[in-house]
């Protein structure tokens, strides 16, 4: 991975911690490969740790202690501390993509069910967490509001990744908020598509067979590291990085969007599908 040799500890907790361990490591004449040897990671995701980019798992801290003759066992002491201070109103398990997404050259996206997230409004995000988290407080409720909005830049902002979104076409015909609010976010979508950051398909209720029919996929590419594959479910997340893997899931992706409409005619779908809404006709709904 080509990346600069300065790390900057005071941006965050997380980087702090990692360029202790790079410190350490490099003070005792140990490559990336030559520290991870007896253990199952990769170059990649102990470069992303000393960068602050991932967290470090307890198993790997007691390595570092173990390999750095680290007699006061630091990194495992901290490696909590550290998880704790990532804590917000995003789940752990996507911690990690949180920092992935803020360097990535492009996003590609599938969601079978649901709006991405940066692109969710208010009325759709509070149905999408109380239906997931039924007993939350108002309180916990508008912390995830405000957190999923807060990363609306990765499709609002010029300097934000290219992204691509393929969405099947039941997110238009299954409303999960009232028809006006469905209205105003489709709306929405549509008017981020038009600054030409975003670039949605819609794949076709009747498009047969195609990949993906099971589970979310995203992937990220970026200028200093491999591209890498996320994926989620209800109450848990898996972030992919073999370069095989991620391969096999690319090449099915590039399956599923030659089997979606085009960027133009899918945003004209879901600018008439916002209209229909506006105007109380209310689109086919599956049966």
């Amino acid at each position: 991975m080509a990346r600069g040799k300065d790390i900057d500890g005071s941006m965050s907790v997380p980087t702090f911690y990692g360029k202790e361990l790079r410190w350490k490591r490099e003070a005792a004449g140990l490559s990336l490969e030559t520290f991870l040897e007896g253990i199952f990671y990769s170059k990649t995701f102990l470069s992303d740790i000393e960068h602050g980019e991932r967290r470090m798992p307890l198993d790997l801290a007691r390595h570092a202690d173990r390999v750095l003759k680290s007699a006061d066992g630091f990194f495992e002491r901290h490696c909590e501390d550290v998880r704790k201070a990532r804590k917000g109103a995003h789940a752990e398990y996507f911690f990690d993509v949180l920092e992935m997404e803020k360097r990535a050259q492009e996003i590609e996206e599938w969601d079978p069910s649901l709006i991405p997230g940066p692109l969710q409004l208010e009325p759709y995000i509070r149905a999408v967490v109380l239906a997931s988290h039924p007993t939350y407080s108002e309180e916990e409720v508008a912390a995830k509001v405000a957190a999923r909005r807060e990363r609306a830049w990765l499709f609002e902002d010029q300097q934000a990744p290219e992204t691509w979104l393929v969405l099947h076409e039941s997110l238009l015909w299954n409303p999960i908020i009232a028809p006006a609010d469905m209205a105003d976010q489709l709306a929405h979508i549509a008017e981020v598509a038009r600054k030409r950051r975003s670039f949605p398909q819609i794949l076709l209720r009747n498009s047969g067979a195609h990949p993906f029919m099971m589970g979310t996929a995203r992937f990220m590419t970026f200028a200093d590291a491999p591209p890498v594959m996320y994926t989620e479910g209800m109450y848990s997340g898996q972030l992919i990085d073999d370069p095989g893997l991620v391969r096999q899931y690319a090449k099915a992706y590039g399956r599923l969007r030659a089997a979606a409409l085009p960027p133009e005619a899918s945003l004209k779908l879901i600018e008439q599908a916002s209209e229909d809404y506006r105007n109380g006709k209310h689109p086919n709904r599956l049966e």
